[in-house]
């Protein structure tokens, strides 16, 4: 395809903004990467809308692809390895006709390997566009993963004693002689890994039990138990982590802390990952860093529109501070990862300091702490500034004097982003000052003061809208007036609850996903003349109402009552507070 002519389609389409069209042209010859491509991977348009552009320029239909229409028998069609390669999956298969669905249809590598195949199978082919995230769906289907881990521990024959199991290990004395290279650990836990990339899983925690090994994943926020193995693998899975990482396989008595990278289903991925010692044995916990999961547009993240204007004014300030408060598992990382794509442009240096780097963007100078050798976020800050930065992110304000060198830094005309701890928006000029700041410098330095959780998105698929109880209708009245009268004239009526009782979409979760609910104000006149009068949280909050500000509870009962979260989980996750 064109590359100019998906450029120029997708301004005209208001899909991207044209003053963006040149830069990515420029990355794309840089690069010697498709446009499209850069596009995917940085979430600069939404997968359907994308689509349905190429659609239009290709004249190739798009279509929709639903994981229950493609059975184990017409898999058999194209091979998995074509499949992945060519990014290409089979959709139906009539007597002499196969349709297939394609990300790539112009790709001539990809339309000679589907010639091959209908030459081969004597049948017509016909082609819809899809998206690659249907395309990923469909390959999770190739290999099963409970099949995979099965059949690999039948090649083991397993033996009694053939692996120790570390708990039933009372006294070893030759110790040293861990198995850890046999084919069917290394496919457990390759499979494994997929698995945990193919369900969008944020981490995977391998735990020994008493008597056997239990393998849970995070997703959407839970935990999941997806396999049980027998115990005497502990060692050897283990091991194989270990050896991924490039940890000591002898040490099991302390912790220890590495990462590896790879690639699955075409994408690199980061593992971070972290051994805890218990009496069963260890335990290992792996952070999954998918870059197609992790790194977000503000939208994707479900920031509404009203809280997306009020980020997008202050970051285009030239200098002060943007921080994000919440707590551990938020998703405030993410955030500032959304916002410094957004900040990412040619004319600006943006130097970051992260504990650890979670994701790598092209253009940010990213650089990881280690406190272990004095190379902390203060000490870091001190540095960064003899790197002629425009723009300065530093993961978390942890201490006083990272947060004094911090504001010191949006002093000197540096734009800073950050987060801290606090429960709320309007906790941030308390805690600055809580952490030795001196309060006459906040007006002057801090421009945005924003707080999230996240919160389950409801499968859109099978959401079913119910009439709320009375109780629930008192307590959503009673926060409706609250809130500002723009926001109270969104509100549709009749009130409708929602909930999702699960469907084949989203494997009967009822959930696919989370959104940030979110509340954000900034620094005006009359806050500036509040923290010269004296810091009170009260009258800070009165002055964030005045501004408009939509709370994180008011921000999740809009989103409630547009169907994409459950009013349920706003009342447990609004502010902390439960509103019955």
């Amino acid at each position: 395809m064109d590359d100019k002519k998906l450029i120029s389609a997708l301004a005209e389409g208001g899909l991207i903004p044209k003053s963006d069209s040149e830069k990515i042209l420029k990355e794309s010859a840089a690069l010697k990467r498709p446009v499209e491509q850069i596009i995917y991977d940085r979430h600069l348009v939404d997968e359907i809308e994308l689509a349905k552009v190429k659609s239009k320029l290709l004249d190739i239909p798009y279509r929709k692809i639903s994981e229950t229409e493609i059975n184990a028998e017409l898999l058999k069609e194209i091979p998995e390895e074509t499949a992945r390669t060519y990014k290409v999956i089979p959709i139906s298969r009539a007597k002499d006709m196969l349709v297939v669905g394609m990300v790539y249809p112009n790709d001539p590598a990809a339309q000679n390997a589907l010639r091959f195949i209908a030459k081969q199978q004597g049948v017509s082919l016909g082609v819809y566009l899809v998206t690659p995230s249907d395309i990923d769906l469909v390959l999770r289907k190739y290999t099963p993963f409970s099949d995979e881990v099965q059949a690999a521990v039948q090649a083991l024959k397993l033996r009694p004693g053939q692996f120790e199991s570390s708990f039933s290990k009372i006294i070893q004395l030759e110790s040293g002689a861990t198995v850890s290279g046999e084919a069917p650990i290394i496919r457990i836990v390759s499979a494994l890994l997929k698995e945990a990339v193919g369900m969008g899983a944020s981490d995977i925690h391998i735990e020994p039990q008493r008597t056997f090994l239990r393998v849970r994943l995070r997703v959407d926020g839970d935990l999941k138990e997806v396999l049980q193995l027998p115990m005497e693998l502990e060692q050897p899975v283990v091991s194989r982590v270990k050896v991924l990482s490039n940890l000591r396989i002898d040490e099991t008595r302390t912790p220890q802390d590495g990462r590896f990278r790879t690639i699955i289903y075409g994408k690199e991925i980061d593992f971070r990952v972290a051994t805890f010692p218990t009496p069963a044995g260890e335990k290992v916990s792996l952070r999954v860093l998918d870059p197609s999961v992790g790194l977000k547009s503000l939208t994707d993240l479900g920031l509404s529109d009203y809280n997306i204007e009020i980020i997008k004014k202050e970051i285009d300030r030239p200098y002060g501070m943007i921080l994000l408060t919440g707590p551990t598992g938020s998703g405030k990382s993410t955030t500032l990862y959304a916002l410094m794509q957004l900040l990412n442009k040619e004319n600006v240096n943006i130097v970051s300091l992260e504990d650890p780097v979670e994701y790598t963007i092209d253009g940010p100078n990213q650089s990881q702490v280690r406190p272990e050798i004095g190379y902390d976020f203060a000490s870091g800050l001190r540095q960064i500034l003899r790197q002629d930065p425009d723009i300065i992110m530093v993961g978390e304000i942890r201490d006083g004097e990272t947060a004094s060198l911090a504001v010191h830094s949006a002093l000197t005309g540096h734009l800073v982003l950050s987060t801290l701890h606090t429960n709320n928006a309007i906790g941030v000029i308390p805690r600055l000052v809580d952490m030795k700041v001196d309060s006459f410098l906040l007006p002057y330095t801090v421009n945005l003061m924003a707080a999230q959780r996240l919160v389950p998105r409801l499968c859109q698929k099978c959401k079913t809208a119910k009439e709320p109880s009375a109780s629930l209708m008192k307590v959503l009245k009673k926060e409706i007036a609250e809130m500002p009268e723009w926001a109270r004239n969104k509100i549709k009526e009749p009130m409708k609850a929602y909930y999702s009782p699960g469907c084949a979409a989203c494997k009967n979760k009822g959930i696919s996903g989370r959104v940030a609910i979110f509340e954000a104000f900034t620094m005006t006149p009359q806050l500036a003349d509040l923290i010269s009068a004296g810091i009170s949280e009260n009258k800070i909050a009165e002055e964030a109402k005045r501004q408009g500000m939509i709370t994180l509870r008011q921000d999740g009962i809009l989103k409630a009552l547009n169907g994409l979260i459950s009013l349920e989980d706003v009342l447990k996750e609004g502010e902390g507070v439960s509103l019955v």
